[in-house]
C-alpha cells in the first residue's frame, strides 16, 4: 500500500548549510516525499535530521535548517510545505537522508468494540541513506524552484518475521527523483496554519505554518473560499488550510483554495476509526489524530480521540465550495476511513471533544482494481482498499473519476487503469445516501506499479 506523506521543502530565503560553497549564489528547491506503509500501520513518526544534496565535486547543501519530526503516513497522496531554506546554486547528483529515532503506530481491531492504536519504538538499522540521482538536480539563482521527490517505501522498509508479524526493525528503502516546476507533484495540496494578519488592500494574508514558519498567501478572484469565509471575514487566529503554488517570491503562496477549519482556535485532523451508531444519524465518532492545534489540549497527537455530535455542528467538504455539500456529508453520512478535521473553541477540546465544525478532506486510498468493474460509461471502477484504511473499510468501494481528476505516475487517463492493478486514489470518501454504499470521488489517480 502506498501512502503519501508529502514532505515539501522549498529553498530560497532562510539559513544556508553548505560545504566549500559559502560564497555561491543561492537558488530555490523543494522536496516532496512519499511512502508505502503496510496493512494496519497508522504511522511511522521519525526524526529527519537532514536531507543533504551533494554535487560531483563533493560540495554539499542542506535542505533542512533543523531536524524535523515527520509522520510518513500522514498526507497519503497530498503535498504540504514543511520548511524553507536556501541552498547554493549548482548541479547535484545525489541526496542523503539522515534519520533519528522513530515510532511505529498500528491499529488493533476488536470484534466487540472500537479499534485502538498501539505504538512501538522503531529499531532503525540504517540511519543514513544516500541515493544517486538518475538526472542531476540543477539549482539556479534566477530560475524556477528545482524539485526532489523522495519516496520511502514502508512496506519494504519495515521488517516482518517468517509468520508475517512486524518485528519493528526498519531498514529504510528510499527512491529519489527530480520534479519539474509545474508538475502536479509541485503543487501544495494542503498547508495548515493560523492566520497572523490580513491585508485586504494587497489581497493577501500571513499564515503561520509548521515550526513557526510564516508565509504570505496571495489570493485572487479565482481563489475558492470554503467554510463560509472570505478575505473580508477572515480573522486573526482563524485556522485555515491553503492549497496553491509557490510564488515568485520565496515564502509566498498563490492560493487556489482556502478552507476555514476553525474560527475559534482549536483544530484536529485525522481519520475516522469508528462511528456510533454504524448507520443513521451519528451521535459520536472516534478520530485517529494526525494533526492538532494547539498541542496542549486533551486531544493528543497519535491517539484516538472520541468526539460527541450534538446536532449543532456545521459540515463542510474541502475543495467543494457548494452549498449542496451538506446533503453529501453530514452526521448521517459518516463512515470509518474518512479523513476529516474538526474545529471549535479550545474549551471543547476535552475527552470527549465537542466541536462546531466538521470538514471532510481528501486522502489517499490504495487498493486493487477488481476484475470486470472498469466502466467507461460511468467513468468508474471498483476496488478493494488495502492497508490501514482497508482495515477500516472492509467492503468493496466504487471509485468515480471526474473531469477534474488528475492522473499521475504514468497514468494519463482511465484507459491506463487495468484489472487487478494496484492504484492509489486521492479523493473524498462518501456514503451514497441512496444505496448506503461507500464511494470515492477521485481528485488524483496514481499508478502504483512496483517500480514507481
Amino acid at each position: 500500500m502506498l501512502l503519501t506523506a508529502a514532505m515539501f521543502v522549498a529553498a530560497g530565503c532562510s539559513s544556508m548549510n553548505s560545504s566549500n560553497q559559502s560564497s555561491a549564489a543561492s537558488g530555490s528547491a523543494f522536496v516532496v516525499g512519499t511512502d508505502a506503509p503496510m496493512a494496519a500501520i497508522t504511522s511511522f513518526l521519525v526524526t529527519v535530521n537532514s536531507i543533504t544534496l551533494t554535487d560531483a565535486n563533493g560540495h554539499t547543501a542542506s535542505l533542512l535548517s533543523s531536524a524535523q519530526q515527520i509522520d510518513f503516513a500522514r498526507y497519503n497522496g497530498l503535498q504540504t510545505l514543511l520548511a524553507v531554506n536556501s541552498i547554493p546554486s549548482g548541479s547535484y547528483t545525489s541526496a542523503t537522508i539522515s534519520l533519528g529515532s522513530g515510532t511505529i503506530g498500528y491499529l488493533q481491531t476488536s470484534t466487540t468494540g472500537p479499534p485502538a492504536i498501539e505504538t512501538h519504538a522503531a529499531d532503525i538499522t540504517q540511519t543514513s541513506v544516500t541515493v544517486s540521482l538518475s538526472q542531476p538536480l540543477v539549482v539556479t539563482q534566477s530560475g524556477p524552484p528545482a524539485g526532489l521527490r523522495v519516496e520511502l517505501n514502508l512496506a519494504k522498509s519495515i521488517q516482518v518475521d517468517s509468520t508475517g508479524q512486524i518485528t519493528f526493525q526498519v531498514n529504510p528503502v528510499f527512491t529519489v527523483k527530480g520534479v519539474a516546476p509545474g508538475d502536479s507533484d509541485a503543487h501544495i495540496d494542503e498547508l495548515v496554519g493560523s492566520v497572523v494578519s490580513v491585508d485586504a488592500g494587497a489581497q493577501s494574508f500571513v499564515l503561520q505554518g509548521p515550526h513557526g514558519m510564516q508565509f504570505t498567501v496571495d489570493v485572487t478572484s479565482k481563489t475558492d473560499w470554503e467554510g463560509n469565509v472570505g478575505l473580508g471575514t477572515l480573522g486573526v487566529g482563524n485556522i485555515v488550510k491553503v492549497s496553491g503554488d509557490l510564488g515568485s517570491t520565496i515564502q509566498t503562496i498563490n492560493a487556489d483554495d482556502v478552507t476555514l477549519l476553525s474560527a475559534h482556535g482549536f483544530y484536529a485532523s485525522g481519520q475516522v476509526t469508528y462511528v456510533e451508531p454504524a448507520s443513521g444519524k451519528a451521535t459520536s465518532f472516534d478520530l485517529y489524530v494526525r494533526d492538532v492545534l494547539p498541542a496542549n489540549t486533551a486531544v493528543k497527537l497519535g491517539t484516538i480521540a472520541p468526539v460527541n455530535l450534538t446536532g449543532n455542528e456545521k459540515f463542510y467538504i474541502s475543495w467543494m465550495n457548494n452549498p449542496m455539500t451538506q446533503f453529501l456529508f453530514n452526521s448521517s453520512a459518516m463512515v470509518p476511513g474518512q479523513a476529516i478535521s474538526i474545529g471549535g473553541p479550545v474549551s471543547g477540546a476535552t475527552n470527549p471533544a465537542t466541536v462546531n465544525r466538521v470538514v471532510l478532506r481528501h486522502w489517499g486510498f490504495v487498493g486493487t482494481v477488481l476484475p470486470n468493474t472498469l466502466d467507461s460509461s460511468t467513468d468508474s471502477f471498483q476496488m478493494q482498499v488495502n492497508g490501514f484504511a482497508g482495515v477500516l473499510i472492509p467492503e468493496t468501494i466504487t471509485v468515480y473519476l471526474t473531469g477534474e481528476t488528475e492522473f499521475r505516475d504514468g497514468f494519463k487517463s482511465m484507459a491506463d487503469i487495468t484489472e487487478n492493478s494496484t492504484v492509489r486514489v486521492v479523493g473524498l470518501l462518501l456514503r451514497d445516501t441512496t444505496s448506503g454504499k461507500v464511494i470515492l470521488l477521485a481528485h488524483y489517480a496514481d499508478n502504483m506499479k512496483e517500480d514507481n
